[in-house]
């Protein structure tokens, strides 16, 4: 863990965790009142069983995926803590949950793979809990295969119950059968939930969840459900907290932040969402993800340019170059659209910092169709890109389209589009050697004595000379030497 990882609670909530000490039921409607009340619960049964075992109890949270799952994990550690654990790096702990991900078949393979890895634990400490949840777990099969041959596993929940974590959690502690609560479908949102931020000074907020695009090669909108925004007062109200807490950059986190709003009784775009934001007192730096090319409007582009603090990098998945594939995807955009939003974009912010998911191997890709895709990394000139073969994911169309490309074609492809991407990526990251940058101090480097790590606005990494005083702060760092995908930088 990095930075303060003290439990941060909202005003709100420590009144609701006070209010339900006295309360001999639980309040009968759904939200932070009702969970306030299961950690208060939670606590008496971990204070009785300390006093049984005569030692702390410990936790371990495990976190597969996204940014997004990271936030949940936040959330679920800070529950955690409230309720009495004590928190561990390793697995050998009480209770340990993984958070997990299932946007590809080899995820669903690693969490078998580290509940198998658990027996030794387990023998030691048979009283030990063990829990599943999040997107894997919207999966039917992977219930079924859960009840069946991992019966050890003592609690099972999806991503529409997570705010239900607190009263689930007492659940398992009182029984000794596994508690599965899986839901297709739930549209509360619940607010003023307590989390364990990773860092002090910056912090993900979600602003939405789900997803309305049902690309065909994507599970998320399967097991994440339809797109569902919190209040735009919430969200203000969340991140006004957070500063007020030391956070000076905020991570607005959605699978497309760029369609945030519709839903709301009152509609409002994602850029009058961010005009808001920006008028926080404290607030530093802004940054969201993800963008979906087909829903950013000249508007947020407007606002994006003219703000001084949203960030100069933008995540816009491409995936493909192809058109034809593009289609075939159900991306709702042409390669000949994207490069025109690209235009706007850099017309707008000449420095932005572009980066983008791109997938080697679609069903029926041809070599026509991966030089398309070649042809937009180099039109484009992204900053750097995260490039994926393609997972055959079951329950998507696109797992079931004919024309599945050989793995010695698609590796091919893979290398030469790797090979290219890096190549840019070096070229476009050296421009702003010997530029001074505001750097927002991250940590102490993993690797060399005496050197501090940071972002710059454009995302990029900085190294420098510095000493762990600087952690959370936004200092004035030269650019010394680029160094690939990184900065060797001297503060000035």
């Amino acid at each position: 863990m990095t930075g303060n990882t003290e439990v941060f609670e909202s005003e709100e909530f420590r009144e609701m965790l006070n209010k339900t000490r006295t309360m001999k039921e639980p309040p009968q409607q759904d939200g932070s009142l009702r969970q306030a009340w299961y950690i208060n619960r939670a606590r008496m049964i971990l204070n009785e069983k300390e006093k049984e075992l005569g030692r702390k109890l410990t936790f371990c949270v495990v976190t597969f995926g996204c940014q997004m799952n990271e936030r949940d994990s936040e959330k679920l550690r800070g529950i955690l803590k409230l309720a009495g654990y004590a928190e561990k790096d390793t697995e050998d702990a009480d209770f340990v949950l993984y958070n997990t991900c299932t946007v590809r078949e080899n995820a669903n393979v690693r969490v078998y793979g580290r509940l198998g890895s658990l027996a030794p634990y387990r023998r030691k400490n048979p009283e030990m809990k063990i829990a599943l949840c999040g997107c894997m777990m919207q999966e039917k099969d992977v219930v079924d295969r859960i009840r069946k041959d991992y019966r050890y596993v003592s609690l099972v929940f999806g991503t529409h119950n997570l705010h239900r974590f607190a009263e689930l959690l007492v659940a398992s502690l009182m029984s000794d059968r596994q508690v599965i609560d899986v839901v297709e479908k739930d549209d509360t949102i619940v607010e003023n939930l307590p989390a364990e931020r990773t860092y002090s000074f910056k912090s993900g907020v979600n602003i939405m969840f789900g997803c309305n695009n049902f690309c065909s090669y994507c599970i998320v909108p399967y097991v994440r459900g339809r797109e569902k925004s919190r209040e735009p007062k919430e969200i203000i109200r969340e991140i006004e907290q957070l500063v007020a807490d030391g956070v000076v950059e905020v991570m607005l986190l959605g699978q497309n932040v760029n369609s945030y709003g519709k839903g709301l009784e009152d509609p409002v775009s994602f850029a009058d969402l961010l005009r808001e934001v920006e008028k926080i007192d404290g607030l530093k730096r802004i940054r969201f993800m993800t963008s979906h090319p087909k829903d950013l409007s000249d508007d947020l582009i407007e606002v994006m340019a003219h703000s001084e603090k949203i960030c100069s990098h933008l995540h816009l998945p491409v995936q493909s170059g192809s058109s034809r594939l593009l289609k075939i995807m159900n991306r709702h955009y042409t390669k000949e659209s994207y490069l025109a939003l690209v235009d706007r974009l850099k017309a707008a912010m000449p420095d932005l910092s572009l980066t983008t998911d791109i997938i080697v191997g679609f069903p029926g890709e041809t070599e026509e169709d991966f030089l398309e895709t070649m042809d937009i990394v180099r039109k484009v000139e992204y900053d750097s890109a995260f490039t994926f073969i393609y997972s055959k994911r079951t329950g998507t169309p696109a797992a079931s389209m004919e024309d599945q490309i050989s793995e010695d074609v698609i590796r091919d492809r893979f290398d030469r589009l790797l090979k290219e991407v890096q190549r840019i990526g070096r070229m476009r990251s050296s421009r702003f050697e010997g530029q001074v940058c505001p750097v927002l101090v991250e940590e102490k480097n993993r690797q060399e004595e005496g050197l501090m790590t940071g972002r710059t606005p454009h995302n990029l990494v900085v190294h420098f000379p510095g000493d762990e005083g600087l952690t959370g702060s936004i200092v004035n760092v030269r650019l010394a030497e680029s160094r690939g995908f990184y900065y060797m930088g001297e503060r000035v």
